[in-house]
């Protein structure tokens, strides 16, 4: 049967709920999944009124409780009336709830409940003004599903492109002390079994250079010879399909083109700024190295059109396909 995907409404004040609304209207989570909604059932009712869809729904206590041939059922929490938020603005009430929600959701992931849980925009702000302070969200995951001491991190999808970093939100004059080789090869070996997760037997991983022409043979630098050619050659010789390291200049040049599967990148906008020219309304981050099935679209709150009705879906669609194929499906890739 197809995984049980929970998804959350995400922030209130956001776009999350009217997304959702549009995708249910749509049957869109039922090509690849079993969904079950996760929040107040009156916030699904405002995103329902915003994107001016309407389908009957099912509120129930338990996931045990679904009929799974009735209509789409949310598992009402009743936390939240919206009539005392307001659409596209900050609210620490409203960010508390979002990491209520986040922690119950963790919960029914553990009692296997759910296979796989993918979440609407959060608004980082509103979540710590709320009571939250953990880093993000992902962080929270860690704690809840005790796995703050294993491999973890964040991967980004976009148009079927999966993307990775060795550093992250680090000042860029600290990136080359964190390029060693064990830390290249956590981040490539991550990529490789949360992309086995998604049906991929042998995922064909580019790893991208630090210096400007790949060093120049060591002229502009030495972190290509002494650090990601060696490897790189390990990872081949156990059969990896992995190349580079690739100048970064043209590494998603070949990647757009499809010769790659991932592309493996040593700094934050070293990946970042390409891929989301390519597809940033298309986007879905992947909770990497977690024990369970966790992503959300790339895009955030947009409070900006919130309650317009405006909002893309794509991403969100994409957040769901990814979640269904990381929990077992294997029809459409996402």
């Amino acid at each position: 049967m197809k995984p049980i995907i929970g998804i959350f409404l995400g922030e209130a004040a956001g776009v999350g709920p009217e997304l959702i609304a549009k995708l249910v209207a749509e049957k869109m989570p039922d090509t690849c999944c079993r969904p079950v909604l996760i929040g107040d059932a009156r916030v699904l009712r405002r995103g329902m009124e915003i994107s001016h869809v309407d389908f009957p729904f099912t509120c129930v206590d338990k996931v045990d409780q679904i009929d799974w041939d009735g209509p789409v059922s949310i598992i009402d929490l009743k936390n939240l009336d919206p009539d005392t938020v307001k659409i596209g603005e900050v609210d620490p009430k409203s960010g508390k709830v979002t990491g209520d929600t986040l922690v119950y959701s963790m919960d029914l992931l553990k009692d296997h409940q759910i296979d796989g849980f993918v979440f609407g925009p959060l608004n980082k702000q509103a979540f710590k003004r709320g009571g939250y302070h953990v880093e993000d969200e992902h962080e929270l995951f860690a704690q809840c599903l005790d796995w703050m001491d294993k491999p973890r991190g964040i991967l980004n999808v976009m148009n079927k492109l999966w993307t990775f970093r060795v550093t992250t939100h680090i000042p860029f004059k600290e990136v080359p002390k964190y390029i060693t080789k064990e830390n290249v090869l956590k981040t490539i070996d991550l990529t490789y079994q949360t992309m086995k997760r998604a049906g991929y037997d042998n995922p064909r991983i580019a790893l991208a250079a630090l210096n400007p022409h790949c060093g120049e043979g060591g002229l502009c630098g030495t972190e290509e010879i002494d650090i990601l050619k060696p490897v790189v050659e390990s990872l081949q010789a156990q059969g990896k399909d992995i190349v580079g390291p690739v100048s970064a200049d043209t590494i998603f040049m070949h990647a757009f083109r499809g010769e790659y599967d991932a592309v493996v990148t040593l700094y934050h906008d070293q990946g970042q700024i390409a891929t989301k020219l390519l597809a940033f309304d298309e986007g879905v981050t992947v909770a990497g190295g977690l024990p369970y099935a966790i992503t959300t679209p790339e895009h955030g709150t947009a409070f900006d059109i919130a309650g317009k009705g405006i909002a893309k879906t794509s991403s969100f669609a994409h957040a769901i396909r990814l979640a269904a194929q990381m929990s077992g499906w294997r029809g459409e890739e996402a």
